[in-house]
């Protein structure tokens, strides 16, 4: 058996997994939907999502996966083949990245409405033009109204599990699932992963029986016309459903920890944030550097502490509310950007906090678009520009050249 990385020696159990495999991050996402004995895949592949499916269509051709692969001409049709797959009763997975999550935004909205629990696996990949293949979550966030749960991940294993934690979510609140994983940090990088039992996934996530699905023998009518006097309620439900994913993901994370022995916190995580007066705000791989840099500030006696978002939608408010509540200072670092406003996690975050109690000063870094290194020396300039700030400031670009 291979030797853990530190970070990985307090989630192993030799009970709860079979091997440990040194894998990039999309291959931890192929193995987590096989894993996960799902039965109807479809995708089409672009760059740097495409080893995800490259993987599982091997699987199914060996026999190591009993699933459907469904070979199609763009991601529009993948997503709409798995419509169909969805609504007879599969449980289904696909996969994809930026222009391709865009081409799909019509039948995304459409998943969502008509309650179908999809796990979906989004590589965060800088949109064009001019044409990128690098880290940006602008994709995603771009996709944050249309009533899908999502998930961004720091790490390989983090992405592993949150998928089959994500199944579990999905198919308890009827609402389909993005996990998220930033471009080439996570998805070429090869980490070691603890696979888990597949007999142990079995008791955690049994078998899906949609209470309703497309029937020959038991004909019922799905999407059809909905008039004013009943369509409101739709999208009501749907809320509601939202606000019990909200309150179930504790839940689920606390199952995921007993049956197969990993904790990766809950819709947030909070690292050194006791006494912390300043707090830095993050979500995806910056995480991992900002907590090293948290480290060294407290080293020389400064306390500084992080919260790392792992759940966005639906967002987690009170969560942060109370672990942003003794903090004097908070920066969130945002690797997006809506055009005319600024980061899109410092614009959710700055809203969250306005009915609270307690109101830090506030400020929103944007950096890392296009796949940028956001490195110790870039998060130090953050901290000591968030330190020596007297008033908030809505957007603060961090290493623009120009």
């Amino acid at each position: 058996m291979h030797e853990l990385a530190p970070a990985l020696k307090p989630y192993f159990n030799e009970e709860t997994t079979e091997d440990i495999l040194v894998i990039e991050g999309t291959h931890a996402a192929s193995h987590a939907a096989r894993l996960a004995r799902v039965q109807a895949i479809s995708a089409y592949p672009i760059t740097p999502q495409t080893s995800i499916v490259e993987l599982l269509s091997e699987m199914c051709a060996t026999g190591d996966l009993d699933a459907q692969f469904i070979k199609v001409e763009s991601e529009h049709s993948a997503l709409a083949c798995l419509v169909g797959a969805a609504s007879a009763g599969a449980r289904c997975f696909t996969a994809t990245s930026s222009q391709g999550l865009l081409l799909m935004h019509e039948i995304i909205h459409w998943v969502a409405a008509a309650r179908l629990p999809i796990v979906m696996v989004n590589v965060n990949r800088a949109l064009a033009p001019p044409w990128s293949i690098w880290a940006d979550q602008t994709d995603s966030l771009a996709q944050r109204d249309t009533g899908w749960i999502q998930f961004y991940g720091e790490s390989n294993q983090e992405i592993l599990d949150t998928i089959l934690m994500a199944y579990r979510l999905a198919e308890q609140v009827m609402l389909p699932v993005m996990v998220n994983m930033d471009a080439f940090f996570l998805s070429h990088t090869a980490e070691p992963v603890a696979l888990p039992k597949q007999e142990l996934v079995d008791r955690f996530l049994p078998p899906y029986q949609p209470e309703f699905r497309l029937d020959v023998n038991h004909p019922r009518a799905f999407g059809g016309l909905a008039k004013p006097d009943v369509y409101m309620e739709f999208r009501y439900h749907m809320q509601q459903a939202m606000e019990e994913a909200l309150q179930l993901w504790p839940v689920i994370a606390e199952e995921y920890k007993y049956h197969l022995g990993r904790w990766h916190g809950t819709a947030i995580e909070s690292y050194r944030c006791e006494d912390a007066e300043t707090i830095l705000v993050t979500a995806g791989t910056i995480t991992g550097t900002t907590r090293l840099v948290v480290d060294q500030y407290r080293e020389n006696g400064v306390p500084l502490g992080l919260v790392k978002i792992r759940m966005f939608r639906p967002f987690p408010v009170e969560a942060l509310r109370q672990a942003l509540a003794q903090a004097q200072r908070v920066g969130v670092i945002d690797r997006n950007l809506s055009f005319g406003q600024g980061g899109i996690f410092y614009s959710e975050l700055k809203s969250a906090l306005y009915n609270g109690d307690h109101r830090p000063l506030l400020n929103g870094y944007v950096a890392g678009l296009g796949g940028r290194d956001v490195t110790p020396d870039v998060l130090a300039e953050i901290v000591e520009h968030l330190i020596h700030s007297e008033t908030g400031q809505d957007l603060v670009w961090i290493g623009v050249k120009a």
